[in-house]
C-alpha cells in the first residue's frame, strides 16, 4: 500500500487535518486529524474511524465516525473549518458503511460530505463509490 499525506486547513488554530490515502489512487481516501491543543476525544474518535476502516472493523468505524460527527456538531470554531472536518468525518463514515455493505447509508454520507465541502478527497470517495456500485 502506498501511503501519502496531504495537509489541509486547520480548525481555528487548534486542529490540522491531513488525508492519508490508504492505498493507490483507485482506493478510498481516509482522513485523520493531527492536533495541537484540540479536544482529545475528537482526535481519538476521528482517527479511530480511519484506523478501524483500515483494520476492517467496519461496525466500530461507523460508531466512532458517528461520535466524531456529533462532537463536531457541538464544537466551537470557524464554521468553514467545522464544515470541512464534518465533511471528512462523513466521508470516512461513508467508506466504513460501504465496506460493511450498507450502500444506501454510505452513498448518503458521501453525498452529504460533498455538499458540505466539495474538495478533492471527499469528491474522490464519492466518485469511487459510484463506480464501485455502478451508479
Amino acid at each position: 500500500m502506498k501511503l501519502t499525506l496531504i495537509k489541509t486547513i486547520a480548525l481555528s488554530s487548534l486542529l490540522t487535518c491531513s488525508a492519508a490515502a490508504m492505498a493507490e489512487q483507485s482506493d478510498y481516501k481516509l482522513m485523520v486529524i493531527e492536533t495541537a491543543t484540540a479536544p482529545q476525544q475528537l482526535e481519538q474518535s476521528f482517527n479511530s474511524c480511519a484506523l478501524n476502516v483500515k483494520s476492517k472493523n467496519y461496525a466500530e468505524a461507523e460508531a466512532v465516525c458517528t461520535q466524531a460527527i456529533a462532537l463536531l456538531n457541538n464544537a466551537q470554531g470557524s464554521k468553514f473549518k467545522l464544515r470541512q472536518l464534518t465533511s471528512y468525518a462523513l466521508s470516512n463514515r461513508g467508506v466504513a458503511r460501504l465496506k460493511a455493505n450498507n450502500e444506501t447509508a454510505a452513498i448518503a454520507d458521501l453525498y452529504e460530505a460533498v455538499q458540505l465541502n466539495k474538495n478533492a478527497l471527499v469528491s474522490h470517495n464519492l466518485t469511487r463509490a459510484k463506480q464501485e456500485l455502478s451508479l
